[in-house]
This record gives C-alpha cells, sequence and structure tokens, in this order.
C-alpha cells in the first residue's frame, strides 16, 4: 500500500491586505484647502480614527531594535519619505516635514470569515487598521493586519484567496457570491457583531453600477472606512474616495509550517498566485506550460536549503502579493524582534507599500489627465482657462512626485533590494511611469506651442496695425501742420473734432486688427517676388471677400 503524506499544518499565519484608494478633493474652506488628514482630525469623536504616534514619532522608549533594523535597511533618501526629517530639525512638527500620516482605529479586534456555504467559521485576530495618507498625493491606503494559528493549509489558501475582494466579482447559480467570502463580520473587543458583509444582496450591487457606472462597496469595507465614504454613496461626508485599481486587494502573507518540505508545487503555486485550494494535493491551478518558469519568474529562492538560522524559507512575489513560507521549528523564523516574522511586518511590508503607492499615484495622475480632458470645452473660454490651470498643476505634482516619492532603489540589502525589484517589475512600474510621463509632457508641450502660437498671432496684428498706422503718421508728421486749423476754434467745436477724430481712429484700429490675419496675407504677397502683379491684387481682393479665411 502506497504512503499518502498528508499536507503541512499552519502553525501560524498572518495576511496583510493593501487597499490603494483615491481621495476627491475636499471643499474649500474659509482657511483654504485642507489636508485629509486634516479634515479627519477636525471631526474628533465622531471618527474612530486616530492619528498614529508611532516609534519614530512619540516616546522613544517604545523604540525597538526591529525598528532600528527596519530603519537602516532603507537609503537615506526612502528614510526621509517614511519617518520624516526628525524632531531634531528646526521648524519639525509641520504637515510638510512628514511626507507620510498614519491614522489607526482600535476598536475592530477580529474578524469572523466563512469561506464557503457550510463551512465552519474561522477567527482571526486583527492586529491593527491603518489608514496611510501621502503628501501631496490624492491616495490613501487602507491597511488591515489579520492573524491566527493553528490552521490547516486550505484554510490559509481560502483566506487568502477570498478575504480582500471589494465587492463580488459575481453570484453563482445559487446566489452565492463568486469568489469571495461567503460571510464576514467584524467583531469589537467584546465579541460583539460590528457590521457584517452584504455580498449576497446582488439586486443593490446591480442597481449601483446601473445608476453610478460605478461599482457598490461590500458593507464591511464601507464599515471599515468610515467616516471616508464612497464618492458615488448618498451618504455624506467631507472625505470621498474612488477606486483607483483591482478590486483584488494586494495582499502579503507570513505562512509558518510544521514542515515546508511537504508542500508540493501545487501549493506553493497556489500560495504565490493566490489561487485558492484546488480539487487535489497535484492539481496545478494552471496548464504546466504557462508554469514552466514559476520559480524564476515569482520565487526568491535565496534560503531555500536546509540550513541556516532560517532553512526552507521561500520568498513568492508577484506584485499583487507577496508571500513567504517558513519552517514553524526555526526560532529565527518566527521571532518578532529580528527574525523573519519581523522582517515580513516591518522592511517588507514597506517595500509592498511603497510599490504600490506608486503604482496608484500613477493611475491617479492618468485619470486626472482624462477628466481634464473630458471637461475641456474649446468653445468656452472659461473652460478653456481651467483645462489649461488643471494641466499645469497636474504637471508639477508629477514633478514633485518624482523628486519626492519616485525610486528605482530604496534598499542595499540584497533581500531588500530583490525583493523590490521583484515588486517593480512585477506591476510594471517602469513602462507605466513613462506612458504617463510622456502623456503629462505632450500636454505641457500642447500648451506651450498653444501659448507661442497665439503670442505670434498678437505680435502679427500688431505689426499690421503698426504697419499700416506708419502711413497716416508719416504723411501727417511730412505735412509738419494741422489740416484743420481749429486752434481758435471754441472748446465745444474743438471737442467735437476730437471725439470724431478719436472716434474714427479707433475704428480704424480695430477694423485693421480684425482683417490683420488677411492683411498679414496681403504683405506676405506683396513681399513675394515670385508673384506677379495681377496675384498680388487677387491678395488685396482677398481682404475683403467674405469667407476668405
Amino acid at each position: 500500500m502506497s504512503h499518502i503524506t498528508s499536507p503541512p499544518h499552519v502553525q501560524q499565519f498572518r495576511q496583510i491586505l493593501l487597499w490603494p484608494l483615491r481621495l476627491m478633493p475636499t471643499p474649500d474652506t474659509p482657511g483654504g484647502h485642507p489636508s485629509p488628514w486634516q479634515v479627519l482630525r477636525q471631526l474628533g469623536a465622531d471618527s474612530p480614527w486616530r492619528e498614529e504616534v508611532d516609534e519614530y514619532t512619540g516616546d522613544s522608549s517604545r523604540f525597538h531594535e526591529r525598528h532600528y533594523n527596519e530603519f537602516v535597511s532603507f537609503l537615506p533618501y526612502v528614510q526621509r519619505f517614511l519617518y520624516g526629517e526628525g524632531r531634531a530639525r528646526e521648524g519639525g512638527g509641520k504637515d510638510g516635514d512628514s511626507p507620510m500620516r498614519v491614522f489607526r482605529r482600535h476598536d475592530i479586534a477580529a474578524v469572523r470569515l466563512v469561506t464557503r456555504p457550510g463551512e465552519a467559521p474561522i477567527t482571526l485576530q486583527v492586529i491593527h487598521a491603518d489608514l496611510y495618507f501621502f503628501f501631496d498625493v490624492d491616495v490613501v491606503m487602507l491597511n488591515i493586519e489579520v492573524g491566527a494559528d493553528n490552521l490547516s493549509l486550505a484554510q490559509a489558501q481560502e483566506v487568502l484567496y477570498r478575504f480582500g475582494r471589494a465587492y463580488p466579482a459575481g453570484w453563482d447559480a445559487d446566489g452565492s457570491p463568486s469568489h469571495c467570502l461567503h460571510s464576514v463580520e467584524w467583531l469589537a473587543p467584546d465579541g460583539t457583531v460590528l457590521s457584517r458583509s452584504d455580498a449576497q444582496n446582488r439586486e443593490a450591487f446591480l442597481q449601483h453600477v446601473a445608476e453610478h457606472r460605478a461599482p457598490r462597496f461590500s458593507a464591511h469595507w464601507a464599515f471599515v472606512m468610515q467616516p471616508l465614504v464612497s464618492d458615488h454613496s448618498t451618504e455624506p461626508g467631507a472625505l470621498r474616495y474612488r477606486q483607483i485599481e483591482y478590486y483584488r486587494m494586494p495582499t502579503m502573507a507570513y505562512v509558518s509550517l510544521d514542515d515546508p518540505t511537504r508542500l508540493t508545487r501545487s501549493d506553493y503555486v497556489r500560495l504565490g498566485l493566490v489561487t485558492g485550494v484546488g480539487e487535489s494535493e497535484a492539481t496545478l491551478p494552471y496548464a504546466e506550460a504557462h508554469l514552466e518558469d514559476f520559480e524564476r519568474k515569482y520565487c526568491y529562492d535565496r534560503f531555500w536549503v536546509d540550513a541556516g538560522s532560517a532553512p526552507n524559507t521561500r520568498y513568492m512575489c508577484s506584485g499583487y502579493s507577496l508571500v513567504v513560507v517558513g519552517d514553524a521549528r526555526s526560532e529565527f523564523f518566527c521571532c518578532r524582534d529580528r527574525g523573519v516574522l519581523a522582517q515580513f511586518r516591518h522592511q517588507h511590508f514597506l517595500v509592498f507599500l511603497i510599490s504600490h503607492f506608486q503604482k496608484a499615484s500613477l493611475l491617479l495622475f492618468s485619470d486626472q489627465l482624462v477628466e481634464a480632458l473630458s471637461k475641456l470645452d474649446v468653445h468656452h473660454a472659461s473652460s478653456v482657462k481651467k483645462f489649461k490651470r488643471a494641466i499645469r498643476h497636474n504637471f508639477e505634482r508629477f514633478l514633485r512626485f518624482t523628486h519626492r516619492y519616485w525610486f528605482h532603489e530604496i534598499s542595499e540589502q540584497a533581500q531588500v533590494r530583490a525583493l523590490s525589484h521583484m515588486c517593480h517589475a512585477h506591476l510594471g512600474l517602469d513602462p507605466l511611469y513613462e506612458e504617463v510621463r510622456e502623456r503629462i509632457a505632450e500636454m505641457n508641450t500642447y500648451l506651450d506651442a498653444d501659448s507661442l502660437r497665439r503670442q505670434a498671432n498678437t505680435v502679427v496684428r500688431l505689426t499690421v496695425v503698426t504697419l499700416f498706422g506708419l502711413i497716416g503718421t508719416i504723411t501727417t508728421g511730412f505735412l509738419g501742420m494741422n489740416l484743420l486749423a481749429e486752434a481758435d476754434s471754441p472748446l465745444m467745436t474743438k471737442l467735437i473734432w476730437f471725439f470724431v477724430v478719436f472716434g474714427f481712429t479707433t475704428w480704424l484700429t480695430v477694423y485693421t486688427m480684425v482683417k490683420s490675419q488677411r492683411l498679414s496675407d496681403f504683405i506676405d504677397a506683396l513681399s513675394n517676388d515670385r508673384l506677379t502683379f495681377r496675384g498680388k491684387m487677387k491678395a488685396l481682393v482677398q481682404v475683403w471677400r467674405p469667407g476668405a479665411d
């Protein structure tokens, strides 16, 4: 009889979700245009979110070795982005000194999940729920970290696959939501249910899309974001957001197994690409030809050896996901102060956050360009002016983003650098950056060319007016005397003549400007040696011919 090896057991499971969202502009107040974190602060008791005084900005007694290891993992310009300039800096404490603001809510203690109808519920501890705001970029990122001990491998795979979907992708024939969790409940510290999912309410999702041409977020995610509300929601809210990426939230996972060597290739593929449980352990989720380069493309196997402080540790990165799998029997792998778990929650999390923040920001700039173009009406001067202001503003913010937030290298540590490069490559950040940069540059070039064209037209009109005005000026100057001797006439007569001459001169100047384009063409024809006298006269006639333009 053949020996069947049971799948390994998950001793410790951590999942981190990142949900990038676009913040819509806040209304102006008498004090100016407030930043979103200022609006959130002003809500006070009406908001569950409180600004996080972390280990880098608060009591130094909370600063531990794991925070130091995190800090020194990054290059100086990345440190300034992540941590600011420090309290010792003169004039510190201003909003502009720290490019990133973090708010945390403490009322959600756990989440109870049901993966499929009839399955037993799984309760995960909510380790923290944070909102990340960024200076000068209208992006907010929701960060949820959950954890549990003693799960089966199938349970961990299903939670990874189904948790973190902003709304259902569809519904099965029996009305169950497709690909997402059957039930989600946020729990308070005393165990009471704060909010539950409504993915089974198919009609509400269908009606929302039909009315707004935008998806409706599931109730449990809308609850977590409050008092921020969806921009298409009828609920009041000073801070409003829109979806900017795919409805599946980028996810990280830490999977500590009793024996990772018992995982099959199919298990690693399903964990690395977050595809959920398969029909059998040996069944691959996709065709073998599609996965033939899985290890080379998605795996970082520097520590995938049966030796070292954390043996049999494998990192898998697809851009959308970053998963680390290792041995629960390794003290270093499970250490939350110096080991792999500490690195996962600190350095690797920040690598993941930076990459997805960069992608969300680039998509935001692209959306803003489209919106500016959609509002442009070339027949209205006010619309053209608003369009120009929007493009100039977008160009300026993109320049600041490039110099403040755009990094190719964030660390010289081999592991952090390799994972950063994998995230960067799988998310396609370089091609996306070039595409957005070229679009903004083309739009800005168009505005510059349009300004030059308008200036050139103005110069042509002024030149024509000056040229034809020169005839009268030289004529009167040559005569050297007044044509009408009205110096001794009564004041009323002189005023009448003054306004007659003034009116005629003004009319003649305006008329010359109106005909300046055609007169300019006539001047070009006069200066053309190859044009016959008849052709030059024809150009003169064109000045007064209707529809000649």
